[in-house]
Formats: C-alpha cells, sequence, structure tokens
C-alpha cells in the first residue's frame, strides 16, 4: 500500500503512540452528559484506487451489456445472485458487489446512499476538453502518492498542508466549548485529512495499549509503589520544557488508557477482528466517550489498503469490500446502540478509481469512481450524481480504456458532509477553495 508523505510535524504527532491526548488533562472532564448536538463524520480510505466499475453495475440491458463487453474477464455476472440488487426511485436497477451483502439492506432501509462518478476536479471537465487540455486538471493524474494528497486535502495540488475534514472540524471548533481533546483523530497512523490549522488532531492504532510496562510485580504492593513513583515523577517539575512536555504526553497517555478501557468506553456491539473492524471499533469507543470528554464535533479517518488491484481483482476486491461492508455493519450497529444513528456518518473515499478496461485479471489506474455514504441522516435507497456510460472512449471516457472524467467533484462531496456538519454555506469556501468553479455546492443526499 502507498502512503503519503509524512512530514516533520505529522512524525511527532505520533511519537509513543501517545499523540491523541496531547492535551487531554485540559480537557473537560467534568462533563457528565451527551452532548445534545453531537455530529461525526467518519472516512473510510480505501487506499490503492478502489474499482468502482464492480462495486456498483449498471443492470439496465443496454448498459449491462455494454459493462461486460468493456469489462471482459472482470466483469461481474447479474445471474446466480452474484450481484446484490438495488433500485432507485426512478426504477433504475443496479446491483452491488457481492462483498457488500452486510451492508446491502441498508438500502432499502435508506441508511445507504451511492455517489457515482466522484473524483478531484479544479473545474467541470468533459472529454473533449480533457483530451484537447483546454481546461486546467488536476496534477499529476493517476499517481497514487499524488492523488492520495489530494483527496484528504481537497485541492487540486500537492501544495495543500490541511485536509478537508480536519479544515471542516476548525470551522466548527467553538461547538466543542472549552474541551481540549482532539477534534480530528486518525485510527490509521498520520493522515493529512486530519491536519488542520486550528484544531487538536491526533493519530491512534487500534488496540495500542498505553499503559507503562514493568508493572506487573509481585507482591502487588510493590506494583502499586512503582506506579505511584512514576506518577511522581511524570508531575514532577523539573524546570526543562522539553521532559515537562514528554512527561505530559505520557500522564494524558495514562489518562486516557485508563478511559478506553474503562467501562464507559465498552459496547455490546461486536466487531469483525479485521484491520478496518478495529480500527472502527475503536472509532466507536471514542465516541461513546463524547459526553465524558465535552465533544460536540468529530472527524475520523481510517483506512484500508489493498486497492491497487492489477491483478488477481475479482477475488481480491470481493475479499477487501467484504471486509469494508462487515465493519460498516457492524459500526452502523454501535451507533444505534449508542441511540445516535443518525448524528454519525460514514463515507468512502480512495486515491482515484480503475480502468473499465481490464489489465490481464486486473485493472489500471483511473480517475472518478462511486463511492457509499451510510448513516442515520442519509437519504438513502438513491444514486447520486450522473451515472458514466459504460463505452470505451465514449462521452465519459478520459481517453480509450475507460478512466472515467468525473462528472461530480470531490469538492461538491465534501461540502455536502461538510453542511450537514454544521459548516455554515458562507464558510465552505474556507474549506473547499475551488468549491465555486462548480454550479452546485451540495448534493442532497444528507437530510
Amino acid at each position: 500500500m502507498i502512503q503519503p508523505r509524512i512530514n516533520r510535524r505529522q512524525w511527532l504527532g505520533t511519537l509513543g503512540g501517545t499523540a491523541l491526548v496531547a492535551r487531554l488533562g485540559r480537557m473537560n472532564a467534568l462533563a457528565q452528559s451527551s452532548p445534545p448536538d453531537y455530529k461525526a463524520l467518519v472516512c473510510i480510505f480505501l487506499s490503492g484506487g478502489s474499482d468502482g466499475h464492480n462495486t456498483v453495475v449498471p443492470l439496465t440491458q443496454s448498459e449491462f451489456n455494454a459493462y461486460k463487453a468493456a469489462r471482459g474477464s472482470l466483469a461481474l455476472p447479474d445471474n446466480n445472485g452474484a450481484l446484490l440488487p438495488i433500485v432507485t426511485p426512478n426504477g433504475t436497477p443496479y446491483g452491488l458487489n457481492p462483498g457488500l451483502a452486510a451492508i446491502h439492506p441498508l438500502w432499502a432501509q435508506g441508511k445507504l446512499a451511492v455517489l457515482a462518478n466522484t473524483g478531484m476536479l479544479v473545474q467541470p471537465v468533459t472529454r473533449a476538453e480533457f483530451l484537447a487540455k483546454a481546461v486546467q486538471l488536476p496534477t499529476n493524474l493517476f499517481s497514487h502518492s499524488d492523488q492520495i494528497q489530494q483527496m484528504q486535502s481537497g485541492i487540486p495540488s500537492t501544495s495543500g498542508g490541511t485536509g478537508w475534514g480536519a479544515r471542516a472540524a476548525d470551522v466548527m471548533q467553538p461547538s466543542n466549548g472549552a474541551s481540549t481533546f482532539p477534534a480530528a483523530v486518525s485510527i490509521a497512523g498520520p493522515a493529512l485529512f486530519c491536519t488542520g490549522k486550528v484544531i487538536q488532531s491526533a493519530s491512534l492504532l487500534p488496540g495500542f495499549n498505553l499503559d507503562p510496562s514493568g508493572m506487573n510485580l509481585w507482591p502487588q504492593a510493590a506494583a502499586d509503589a512503582r506506579k505511584v513513583g512514576l506518577q511522581q515523577i511524570l508531575q514532577l517539575d523539573s524546570g526543562l520544557a522539553l521532559v515537562q512536555a514528554a512527561n505530559k504526553v505520557r500522564k494524558d497517555a495514562l489518562d486516557l488508557n485508563a478511559l478506553l478501557t474503562g467501562g464507559s468506553a465498552q459496547l455490546a456491539t461486536q466487531f469483525p477482528g479485521t484491520t478496518l473492524g478495529n480500527q472502527l471499533q475503536q472509532v466507536a469507543q471514542i465516541i461513546k466517550l463524547r459526553g465524558t470528554v465535552g465533544m460536540s464535533r468529530q472527524v475520523f479517518f481510517c483506512s484500508l489498503g489493498g486497492f491497487d488491484t492489477h491483478g488477481s481483482q475479482s477475488w481480491q476486491q470481493w475479499d477487501l469490500l467484504r471486509q469494508v461492508s462487515e465493519a460498516l455493519a457492524a459500526f452502523q450497529l454501535a451507533t444505534a446502540e449508542m441511540a445516535i444513528p443518525d448524528q454519525v456518518t460514514s463515507f468512502t473515499l480512495s486515491d482515484f478509481g480503475r480502468t473499465l478496461q481490464p489489465s490481464g485479471t486486473g485493472s489500471d489506474h483511473g480517475w472518478g469512481s462511486h463511492h457509499l455514504i451510510l448513516g442515520g441522516a442519509v437519504l438513502g435507497g438513491q444514486m447520486y450524481g450522473t451515472f458514466p456510460s459504460m463505452a470505451l472512449g465514449g462521452p465519459d471516457d478520459s481517453g480509450s480504456r475507460g478512466a472515467l472524467v468525473p462528472s461530480t467533484s470531490i469538492d461538491q462531496y465534501g461540502a455536502t458532509l461538510a453542511a450537514w456538519f454544521g459548516v455554515p454555506a458562507n464558510q465552505l469556501a474556507s474549506v473547499f477553495p475551488n468549491l465555486a468553479n462548480f454550479g452546485t455546492s451540495t448534493l442532497g443526499f444528507l437530510g
């Protein structure tokens, strides 16, 4: 899996696995009840470039025939229940990849929506304009490292130093009052998506035990004495700023560990023991502490790699989407257990889509792709955006292999999420500087 470049600031933020609590000692630990206006955004980044063509398949006869002709050996069959049927309100049929079985019921429940053919743009682009190089384009299209950075920053170049999730949290930081608990948390290591200018942001690895080692002594009195000694060391004012800062981070880590391992963060919902399942379980546990830490707005980032499917795609993509689906289904149940299913919205992002035309048993780097949005506030059971033509060299192809020219921008996708999060309409441009280039700022998939 190719990762974005990590700068010095991000690296320092992860030292000791304790950055999540860099200022935990000053959080509003006395808050006793859940904030009444709580909202959270949870990004699921499908790293490597997720193949939208085999995530959502058109099932009208003409388009399915075109899909089969273009995809060749990668085409998914529409019979024997291989594709999971979904129908839009106007009666247009589509099929979901069978790996998405765990979240398939959410479509009928109105909690799952698809946003079609979305990608990084500077401004609207047609096939003709792309081929003629008549308009400005994002830099280094089809490059993993560049497109990962752009999709997380919301800036169509590599100059973005902050993430759009964190910029939305910057705007909403006053909602969190006196709490200094991090408003943007990555559960997948350092992530540009969670780097802001105002908010406290942090990274954490799921299941990371922040308890100090060397405390399992016998008799218990000896262990207790050692713990007291450690606390005294951490509280000692040495007069050295660097030592004081390190001691504070360590003390904050111990405080957070007590919260995460205590009963107040535990949930009855069972999560799959997969990479993404463990990440989303950690997110759910932190959300459960929202009243304790006094948070009203939070942004989270999770990631699953392996989507750079140049070979063996059919099985590999099914297994990856199965992991995504089962983890998200459990997370949706956890939000219901916490009685906040309409206050948490999960959504997918990826570097880019892939080519409609296969390359052996896999596919190559593309551009536009389809994304999933889940949650109680989602106006689900609908296809948003414009679903593309399946014709190679057709009106939506950037060339001749089915690398889609996006019809919806990441600016519009993110602005819809940010508006639901609470960012006022007149401040959306501060989160997405190119939003004014697109006729429609928000897409209506959240109520």
